[in-house]
């Protein structure tokens, strides 16, 4: 077996029922919720992984890349970082008995790569934000194609509108030009690996949310609602999942500082979010 063989061999992976997920859910967030504005983006230096630095469990990395557009309320690579993937980690472990990376003090590793370091082949599940900035070289474009084509997994996340969408889709484009972009349909196992998701909820960042009451649409009539795309292989595997016109990575990231927040978000883009975990450990 090759190296990249034996990263991404499927995990046994136990779950619970999903009613009692959606309930587990919010108790263990209303509980283990860190209450406070959290450090984000670039004020939290980076944490790159060393050689050698796989345990065996499971762990997200990070996408740093390099922006050639900006878009309001964006940080580039490190919107939501690092407590969006720590926190989706977290929450994986305590409603799953999937075993996750941690450091010598308990904590999840949530490691940061670029596309051309070695350790991405090393990384099972990789997560990009605010990608409508994204702009890849060839020799990126070429390191992701090689990354998805052996087994590895994208979900993309936190990217509002047409414009945003149209970079996007170029810049994917460039790695995988011969694979289209579908919507999930409702029936997809990605959307019941726990319990059905019938609907993508649509997310807003905390601060929008609160200084326009509660709005969600963050480009007004340009992003109406979230959508929920994909990418798949030959075989129906899929490689990359887009989170359109909505920002899942807050509902993860900002848990614990507003109860309301919480409440309306939380719960459905945790679902959405170890389903998607789920969904990538056993294919």
């Amino acid at each position: 077996m090759s190296r990249v063989e034996s990263v991404w061999r499927p995990a046994r992976v136990f779950v619970m029922t999903g009613a009692v997920v959606l309930v587990a859910v919010t108790a263990a967030a209303q509980f283990g919720g860190q209450w406070g504005r959290l450090p984000e983006g670039r004020n939290v230096p980076p944490r790159y992984p060393s050689v050698g630095f796989e345990d065996g469990a499971f762990t997200v990395c990070k996408i740093e890349y390099n922006s050639v557009r900006s878009e309001p309320w964006g940080l580039g690579w490190a919107t939501d970082y690092p407590y969006a993937g720590i926190n989706l980690m977290t929450r994986l472990s305590e409603l799953t008995k999937t075993p996750i990376s941690r450091d010598i003090n308990g904590n999840p590793n949530y490691w940061v790569v670029r596309l051309t370091d070695p350790e991405l082949f090393h990384c099972p599940f990789i997560i990009g934000s605010d990608v409508g900035t994204m702009g890849l070289s060839q020799e990126e474009a070429g390191a992701l194609r090689a990354y998805l084509l052996k087994g590895g997994f994208m979900w993309v996340d936190d990217f509002w509108g047409s414009q945003a969408w149209a970079q996007w889709s170029e810049q994917i484009h460039k790695a995988l030009p011969e694979y289209q972009i579908v919507d999930i349909p409702r029936d997809h196992a990605i959307r019941n690996m726990l319990f059905p998701v019938a609907e993508i909820p649509q997310v807003t960042n905390i601060q929008n949310w609160r200084q326009s009451g509660g709005n969600t649409q963050e480009q007004g009539s340009d992003s109406p609602y979230a959508d929920f795309r994909m990418m798949a292989d030959e075989k129906g595997r899929v490689m990359v999942v887009m989170t359109h016109n909505t920002d899942i990575g807050d509902s993860f990231e900002r848990e614990g500082e507003d109860h309301e927040f919480f409440v309306q978000f939380s719960p459905r883009g945790y679902a959405l979010g170890v389903d998607v975990l789920l969904y990538s450990l056993t294919r």
